[in-house]
């Protein structure tokens, strides 16, 4: 009849929770003091003044061990309906499976509360788990049934950002579970993720809603309490081995094995009034399960390209992006023109691609060469016209595709992958004309808006008429990521697009004719891409992303890491250039006969029962 210890969550976790080998590197009895900053945070969610917890992290922070000490101390402590939100009903699965089962396993207060599964009798299932006093259900963002369910008192969301905008069609996933919760007078409700760009991230939205709590920690010197931030780091040269912070105040430079030290004297620090929600960032700077050297390395590594220096920012700082995509201007690219043409490609391209936009009286063409970390060049940009109904325009497309274009160090190209917009009112002749070629690799595409959509889809739809493999790409993630590299990569080398001195500054009218827009829909701030003027045209940038897609469907950013790496010379004058005779072009080659299967039905049926 003795009333359980009044506990708090990480007292709890130092008590009786056991960490798995399935999911731990040091396996055995948790300690808080292994990442000791983790504990305010953990009290701050069975604080009863404290009704929601926001935490905005980087990766390597044990944000996820977190959530296992909340559910097992509501399961031991203090029952009640419990639910864990996951993006999607397979990484709830994922989680049930690889996460929550081996701890329930190993922790023995948990395994005495919590049947097994696989027992008839259990009444318990991979996504819910019952308890004396309370269950367990384990969602998905993006399904409305598992939201729906019984009313729950403590909700826990885990990777916020990676939500879908809407579960199904009944809107917010973050707010539908947070509706299942509002009968219960002592509920609580507790939101972790990884941030994405700002203005768009869930997280750093219930971050800013919150008291914005900071760990500072004191310099082992002066004793100056300060945030670990980025910028204090120091490193000499190319080598993360030396990584070291320095003091703001004093200068003085803390090594790795100082960082525990640092740590185990911390303070939270709110910025905001305190109204109920707590709020807390942490990078990974914070981190006891990474070293300053081995973020200082994929710094290095990540700071080459826009998209994989968001990820840093993302995943190691705990920080949203910053999106600055609308700032490209034509202007700035119109200098960046070189003296390169058609029959004389730059030597660092391995691979070309072919981006093909549709219209109504013409069909626009860009041949874009790729090489080493997906530096890229313009090869060319044609306009065929013609009506798209009728054969002739597709036999243009045909001929300019098919032509071999010859490099600076004598090797012959030809276009690895083609993809054509079949958006528009000839779908069906570009149908056709795909289907024709699929041995080529001409794949018909279909632009989809949206964030978070992949470039080139798992897998293509058929179409009824005419069978062919139709690719939806997603056109707002390219416009991301090849925006970020015209505006961040002003130098030759990993992510950059060169221009050849053949297209003119409307081109580059039409290449940077989009902007960033956001709507409201559904109560949510959703961001994508809109003309800057009415009745702008769009056609180069159309171009690009859709050679961009068949890159990425052809496997190139596989392909073009084990090309050579370049020598940057010095640029040649154009009129050098303009005087040098072209080598002579190869013939164009006739489009291979499409060969026909014979019937042989009776024979092939033989062969089989034979075999």
């Amino acid at each position: 009849m003795r009333p359980p210890p009044k506990l708090t969550i990480s007292e709890w976790a130092d008590r009786f929770r056991k960490l798995s080998s399935e999911d731990s590197a040091e396996p055995g009895q948790w300690r808080t003091d292994r990442v000791p900053w983790q504990r305010e945070i953990m009290d701050a969610i069975s604080d009863p003044t404290v009704r929601e917890v926001w935490f905005m992290k980087s990766a390597q922070v044990g944000a996820t061990q977190i959530l296992g000490n909340v559910i097992g101390f509501y399961v031991h402590q203090d029952p009640a309906p419990v639910m864990l939100v996951q993006p999607t009903l397979e990484v709830a699965e994922g989680w049930s499976k690889q996460r929550l089962a081996p701890m329930i396993r190993d922790t023995p207060v948990l395994t005495e509360l919590i049947g097994d599964a696989r027992s008839r009798d259990s009444g318990n299932t991979l996504l819910e788990k019952s308890f004396p006093g309370g269950t367990l259900k384990i969602a998905g963002a993006n399904s409305p049934a598992s939201l729906r369910s019984r009313p729950i008192r403590v909700v826990l969301c885990d990777e916020v950002d990676a939500y879908p905008m809407s579960a199904g069609p009944e809107g917010d996933p973050i707010a539908l579970a947070k509706k299942r919760s509002t009968a219960f007078w002592n509920r609580k409700f507790v939101a972790v993720s990884t941030p994405t760009i700002k203005g768009q991230s869930r997280i750093e939205r219930g971050f800013m809603s919150g008291d914005q709590r900071y760990c500072y920690v004191p310099c082992l010197a002066c004793g100056a309490m300060q945030r670990l931030v980025w910028t204090q780091l120091r490193w000499d040269d190319d080598r993360p081995d030396s990584a070291r912070y320095a003091c703001v105040e004093c200068g003085y430079e803390h090594g790795e094995h100082e960082k525990l030290t640092m740590l185990q004297h911390r303070q939270w620090r709110a910025t905001e009034p305190f109204r109920g929600v707590a709020s807390f960032h942490v990078s990974e700077l914070y981190s006891p399960l990474s070293t300053w050297a081995e973020m200082v390395d994929a710094f290095l590594k990540a700071k080459g390209q826009p998209e994989t220096l968001q990820t840093f920012v993302n995943t190691a700082l705990g920080e949203s992006w910053a999106d600055t995509s609308e700032a490209v201007k034509a202007d700035s690219l119109v200098g960046r023109r070189e003296p390169y043409t058609p029959d004389r490609v730059p030597a660092g391209v391995a691979m070309l691609v072919l981006g093909v936009d549709t219209q109504d009286d013409r069909l626009e063409a860009s041949v874009w060469g790729l090489g080493r970390d997906e530096e890229a060049w313009l090869i060319e940009h044609q306009v065929l016209r013609g009506d798209p109904g009728s054969e002739a325009v597709w036999h243009d497309l045909d001929r300019f595709r098919l032509l071999p274009r010859r490099t600076e160090d004598g090797r012959s190209l030809l276009i690895e992958a083609t993809a054509v917009d079949s958006g528009g009112h000839f779908t069906q002749h570009v149908y056709a004309y795909c289907a024709r070629r699929k041995a080529q690799r001409v794949w018909a595409v279909k632009g989809a808006d949206g964030q978070g959509r992949l470039i080139w889809p798992r897998k293509a739809s058929r179409s009824a008429k005419h069978r062919a493999d139709v690719y939806v790409i997603g056109v707002d993630t390219a416009k991301d990521l090849l925006y970020g590299r015209l505006k961040r990569v002003h130098e030759p080398g990993a992510g950059y697009l060169h221009f050849p001195l053949s297209v003119d500054e409307g081109y580059f009218a039409q290449l940077t004719a989009e902007t960033v827009v956001y709507q409201t829909v559904k109560g949510r701030r959703v961001r994508g891409y809109r003309p800057k003027t009415a009745g702008a045209r769009t056609e180069a940038l159309d171009c690009l992303v859709y050679a961009y897609a068949a890159f990425v469907g052809r496997g190139g950013p596989r392909l073009v890491q084990f090309a050579p790496s370049v020598e940057r010379a010095t640029a040649v004058e154009p009129e050098v250039v303009a005087a040098e005779a072209p080598p002579p072009a190869a013939p164009t080659p006739a489009p291979p006969p499409v060969r026909r299967r014979e019937s042989n039905w009776l024979g092939d049926r033989t062969r089989n029962w034979l075999r």
